[in-house]
């Protein structure tokens, strides 16, 4: 159950009440003329008389130098008695959030920090500071506005993320949360034929949405940390301008590509209906047979049980765009598929990934 005590933010209890919507939870609230800590205490009996075992009280912000407000909060724990006191703490802060975690440690007793907006510039500076400075752990971080950016911390991937090395753990945890064993294999044979369609194109792309935000996903990845944040947008940009292409495609489209790519009047008439350019939609089938060869390529190094590091990956990759187009597949192409594949090197990766267009 979720307790609404903040009564003094315009609108707090509303927005906790369509939280509790969200994630199919009760939310106890009596508005805003009674006590905090009286809301409190009658939340928790409620929530005995429904036999919940878990409460949440949801209290108002507060600065440390507002006697009123804390004596307030020193009520709201006197009422309830609670088994954790979790303090939010803004990341962006910097070193003033140790700070704050210790004021309000002192005062009130607190059992931990949630450290929020870790998606932002300050790249979680302040985390390793919490600890060290107040004595008292950090238990969630939050990394955007979803319930699915608010996740248990880990200080040794927060580490990993600060000094660039992302948080593969994380990433695959994440991945196996959103895809099934199952779709995962039936994705591999599809790589391992070189049948990926649009149709995997755009369940993959929904799959990662589901991850979370962008910057954040990309924040997991090795070797990422220095995507800037307008290169997100602009990659944020393209995957919105691909996925309404792919949305006016037939199914026979989606599922046979090479039909796109031998049919002038196809690619017109996707990109009068997505309202795209015809080079756009060009650029598009281009990409899909270029990410069919590198993927197959990439899971076959894998399955051989031979992976590089990431360098050498990476420098392999490199390598790949600058080879002839098809040199990877020995049986001839039309073509139309070629002058595909020739495009797909031109444009290797959508900008704001290093692309230089």
């Amino acid at each position: 159950m979720l307790v609404a005590g903040d009564v003094y933010r315009p609108a707090a209890i509303d927005q906790l009440s369509i939280l509790g919507e969200q994630v199919g939870v009760t939310v106890y609230k009596e508005g805003t003329e009674v006590k905090p800590s009286q809301i409190a205490k009658n939340g928790l009996e409620e929530a005995k008389k429904r036999n919940i075992d878990v409460v949440i009280v949801d209290t108002a912000g507060r600065l440390q130098i507002d006697k009123s407000m804390m004596d307030e909060l020193k009520e709201v724990k006197q009422a309830l008695n609670p088994t954790e006191v979790l303090l939010v703490v803004d990341a962006m802060t910097g070193q003033e959030a140790a700070a704050l975690v210790t004021t309000f440690n002192i005062e009130i007793g607190i059992t931990g920090a949630i450290l929020t907006k870790l998606d932002g510039d300050s790249r979680g500076g302040a985390a390793l500071s919490v600890r060290e400075v107040s004595g008292k752990p950090i238990k969630l971080v939050g990394r955007g506005e979803r319930m699915e950016d608010l996740e248990p911390f880990y200080p040794d991937r927060m580490a990993g993320r600060i000094l660039g090395m992302g948080d593969v753990l994380s990433f695959v945890e994440k991945a196996q949360e959103v895809m099934k064993q199952e779709d995962a294999e039936e994705l591999q044979k599809k790589i391992m034929s070189a049948k990926f369609d649009f149709n995997d194109f755009l369940k993959q792309t929904r799959a990662v949405a589901q991850m979370g935000s962008m910057s954040r996903v990309i924040g997991m990845i090795p070797g990422m940390a220095k995507v800037t944040p307008a290169q997100i947008r602009e990659a944020e940009k393209n995957l919105s301008t691909m996925e309404s292409m792919i949305n006016v495609m037939t199914p026979e489209e989606r599922e046979k590509p090479e039909l796109l790519a031998e049919s002038t009047t196809r690619r017109k008439r996707i990109a009068t209906e997505s309202g795209k350019t015809e080079q756009q939609v060009s650029q598009l089938v281009a990409q899909l047979f270029q990410m069919r060869v590198r993927m197959k390529n990439l899971l076959g190094v894998m399955k051989g049980g031979s992976i590089p590091a990431l360098s050498n990956l990476e420098e392999s990759l490199r390598a790949e765009e600058k080879a002839p187009p098809g040199t990877a597949r020995r049986r001839r192409r039309p073509e139309s598929r070629r002058q595909f594949a020739e495009l797909a090197g031109a444009r290797a990766s959508p900008p704001g990934f290093g692309s230089k267009n």
